[in-house]
């Protein structure tokens, strides 16, 4: 099958697994990174490094999953989305994707510069940068995918039908893209997070301190094996299967098309993992979390304002 008959693979089917998946990321997506951000902005008077890239976060997966009720109808078997929709929501879920990546993988790096290096003058200064590398990340994601969804309908030919998310994405056909993707957008990433984790974890075994009662060293160690987990299995598939329909761009079957669909909703659990991962793991955040948030929001608005104050 070539890519000019892919779309007798695209017809609108309900196919309930993406439902089932899309529904249960978008509503758990949104409750916990709305959570996180409520807890962010109103609960948090010293903001650190790892707040400010938490909260950025926190932010590209919200937008993330907001793009998933589009999705959802589509799955249902449902027709009639404007195409401009789709690849705006297509655009929209790209840009947060690797947002998120290059922000996990910020987060790593700082958090390891912090625990290796924390006596170093241009670490602490580097460090302050954060609000600058988030700015950087946002203006790469989006200034790497406009171009691509811009210049879509001039590059693709007027024959091959179009329809909505079942399409073929336009960039695996792109050498420029396909490598850019696969080395920046994730290579690189998923290298300096294996370095990163390895670093941390060499540094919290042979650290004298780790050796008394004051941290749990076993769990920090879980902590970052988890969150390097979680980012294997969210990316590396979607990765793995963009590489897949590059090779075989001249011949494009059903199957690996599926495949490819398969690994974007893989994919976006990120948004709804990454909460648990970073934000309500942290003693910081459950602190918030139990005597602000939490308590308040039992309390509304019946409750004493002076018991309020000294939770």
């Amino acid at each position: 099958m070539t890519i000019n008959t892919t779309h007798n693979c695209t017809e609108p089917q309900i196919n309930l697994i993406f439902v089932g998946v899309y529904v249960i990321v978008f509503t758990v997506g949104l409750f916990l990174n709305l959570t996180a951000l409520v807890v962010f902005f109103c609960y948090t008077k010293l903001w650190s490094h790892t707040m400010v890239y938490m909260t950025n976060l926190a932010i590209a997966d919200l937008l993330l999953v907001l793009t998933l009720p589009l999705r959802i109808y589509y799955h249902l078997g449902l027709s009639g989305l404007p195409q401009v929709l789709c690849e705006g929501m297509g655009l929209v879920l790209l840009v947060n994707m690797y947002g998120s990546i290059f922000l996990l993988t910020c987060m790593c790096f700082d958090r390891c510069m912090a625990v290796c290096l924390p006596m170093l003058s241009w670490v602490q200064e580097g460090r302050k940068k954060a609000p600058l590398v988030c700015l950087g990340v946002w203006l790469l994601t989006a200034g790497a995918s406009l171009p691509i969804y811009i210049s879509k309908r001039r590059e693709v030919s007027n024959d091959i039908e179009v329809n909505c998310f079942g399409n073929l994405p336009v960039y695996a056909m792109q050498p420029m893209a396909v490598a850019s993707t696969l080395t920046v957008g994730f290579g690189i990433p998923l290298l300096v997070m294996l370095v990163c984790s390895w670093a941390l974890i060499q540094a919290i075994t042979r650290s004298s301190i780790a050796q008394t009662d004051f941290i749990d060293s076993g769990k920090i160690q879980r902590m970052i094996t988890i969150s390097l987990v979680i980012f294997l299995i969210c990316f590396l598939p979607y990765h793995g299967t963009l590489a897949l329909l590059y090779v075989h761009r001249e011949a494009i079957t059903c199957p690996l098309l599926a495949a490819y669909h398969y690994s974007l909703m893989v994919a976006c659990l990120n948004a709804m993992l990454d909460p648990l991962a970073y934000y309500f793991t942290t003693e910081t955040f459950r602190r918030k979390m139990d005597k602000d948030s939490v308590r308040t929001a039992l309390r509304g608005t019946t409750g004493n304002p002076e018991d309020q104050s000294i939770l």
